[in-house]
């Protein structure tokens, strides 16, 4: 399936992505690449749309070898999903939504994502300078989508109740879209928080929970 542009993106101002309040939007998931395509974090929320860290890849491969020459950030439909994306240097930045989810809260999120991390980054945001500070990466995410507090979870439990659906199959709920609010909750700065051994730990442990539970499925 080849990736079709949206023109309307660029007829979409700040403020009325701005107007959209985060509540029930959800997102399926999201990653970031580097200018090969090779993967330096990525986060999906729909235990069921790529099962296996293969598939992932795989689609992650797909959607960038069908964007990354793009002259401009744009809108795209691949795999039947509805995926927004930025480039920033040597770096790609995607959110990915279901086909029928709102273009303008998914791009909120996008843009909050990468306003957060420039902020925390100083505005140097690469490639180097990411893999240094991979803690206050995750973070972010974290804080954007679903919440560093489990809120998004206790609804979406509470949703998938009503509706009689299984948990697992849920995508997550987005709680934040301004990156002013996302900062000041995480509390991060690249300059004060080298990558320490610590945070190594950290990310290692990340990676082996995901890779637990890619085993379990």
């Amino acid at each position: 399936m080849t990736a079709q542009t949206c023109p309307r993106q660029h007829q979409r101002t700040t403020m009325e992505i701005a107007s959209l309040e985060p509540s029930l939007y959800t997102v399926k998931a999201v990653f970031i690449l580097d200018n090969d395509g090779d993967r330096l974090l990525s986060k999906y929320y729909d235990t069921e749309l790529y099962p296996s860290m293969k598939e992932q890849k795989n689609f992650e491969k797909n959607v960038f070898n069908k964007t990354h020459k793009a002259d401009t950030d744009e809108i795209a439909f691949v795999e039947g999903m509805t995926i927004v994306y930025k480039c920033s240097i040597d770096l790609f930045f995607y959110v990915v939504g279901s086909a029928q989810e709102n273009e303008l809260m998914l791009m909120a999120v996008l843009n909050c994502l990468f306003e957060s991390l420039s902020q925390i980054l100083r505005k140097n945001v690469e490639r180097r300078c990411l893999l240094d500070n991979m803690d206050g990466v995750f973070l972010v995410v974290d804080e954007i989508i679903d919440g560093g507090d489990g809120v998004g979870s206790y609804w979406y439990t509470i949703l998938c109740s009503l509706n009689d659906r299984p948990y697992r199959r849920v995508t997550r709920v987005i709680l934040e879209s301004d990156p002013q609010q996302v900062i000041q909750k995480v509390n991060y700065r690249a300059d004060e928080n080298p990558l320490s051994e610590q945070s190594v730990a950290q990310i290692m442990q990340s990676a082996k929970e995901q890779i637990k539970w890619s085993i379990l499925k």
